[in-house]
């Protein structure tokens, strides 16, 4: 009698663990979680970051359990802080922000909500941090968008060598502090090559003409970082650059679209698809941001801008990829 009563109280026991169980399992489910997106301005990159971002989050959770608060900040730092303050108020489950002022405005509104970053080239200096391991050690992680400055420099080198283009014209934007780092690395590297590198630095879109106009007339080659605000003005850079038959080598992609002649391009999209893979080990499996370390593009291809080289007749190797319109 007593091995019966202890069996069926065993049964009853598993049922009700089977039973909580299933709870949990339906709690996850139903669960919809709210992601707060502040991206700093739109163009092709950061577009194709937030675009992969969110396909990832929407293949591992389903389109019905994920609520993306997308906000675009027209290049305005104090925008995003009044959207990152915004996001923070709302109690969003995680924030992601594209490039750097989103990501320090992020920093500045929560030390709760975790924050991954995309398209930010460097965190230690984004978020001044000392000792930088690879992991932030505060809600923040993410994505580098940072492709080996070395090889940008060698590019430069193996298309304008030093004993005929001399001079090289740094175009960046004093704003954004991972510009500046890329600036600084990339001078040495050149100044290795034997170069004489100038830096020409704008405050924003309004200076932009003027002080591209004094590096075009100085510069036997130009070179532009990944700088969100030269992303957005690449029209304005080609009208005087072409002209005067300056070249330009670029950071990324969409920069070199633009107004460049080469590249050392990463893909954005994957990118951002890798930072949504980040954000589902967060919400889900409740990974600590804090710990995870910083990820970068596995990949890097050379590319051109085939129309502005055959107008400039720059002859490019053959390992480089056209740049697709």
């Amino acid at each position: 009698m007593k091995k019966r009563m202890l069996k069926v109280t065993a049964a009853v026991c598993a049922m009700l663990l089977g039973l909580t169980a299933c709870g949990k399992s339906n709690d996850s489910a139903d669960k919809v979680y709210k992601i707060g997106i502040c991206q700093i301005v739109q163009h092709d990159a950061l577009d194709a970051a937030t675009q992969g971002f969110k396909d990832a989050l929407i293949k591992k959770l389903g389109e019905d359990h994920v609520k993306f608060d997308y906000q675009d900040a027209s290049g305005d730092s104090a925008t995003c802080a009044t959207i990152a303050n915004g996001f923070a108020s709302a109690n969003v489950d995680l924030i992601l922000a594209n490039a750097t002022a989103p990501l320090q405005a992020a920093a500045a509104a929560t030390t709760e909500i975790p924050i991954l970053g995309t398209s930010i080239t460097d965190y230690a200096v984004a978020l001044e941090l000392k000792d930088w391991s690879g992991a932030t050690g505060i809600n923040v992680s993410g994505t580098s968008d940072l492709a080996p400055l070395e090889e940008q420099a060698a590019m430069i080198q193996e298309l304008f060598p030093a004993d005929k283009f001399a001079k090289v014209g740094i175009l960046y934007c004093t704003a954004e502090p991972n510009s500046l780092y890329q600036v600084e690395v990339v001078t040495k590297e050149l100044e290795k090559l034997g170069y004489t590198v100038t830096p020409y630095a704008f405050t924003d879109t309004n200076d932009v003409s003027s002080v591209c106009t004094t590096a075009a007339n100085a510069s036997d080659v130009m070179y532009i970082p990944t700088d969100n605000t030269a992303a957005s003005n690449t029209g304005i850079i080609d009208q005087i650059c072409r002209p005067a038959k300056v070249p330009i080598v670029t950071g990324e992609e969409g920069i070199c679209a633009g107004c460049g002649v080469a590249t050392l391009s990463i893909s954005y999209y994957e990118l951002g698809y890798t930072t949504g893979e980040m954000a589902y080990e967060v919400l889900v499996n409740h990974a600590d941001v804090s710990k995870m370390e910083v990820k970068y593009a596995p990949n890097t291809t050379k590319k051109y801008n085939k129309e502005i080289c055959d107008e400039l007749g720059i002859k490019i190797p053959d390992d480089y990829v056209a740049i697709e319109k």
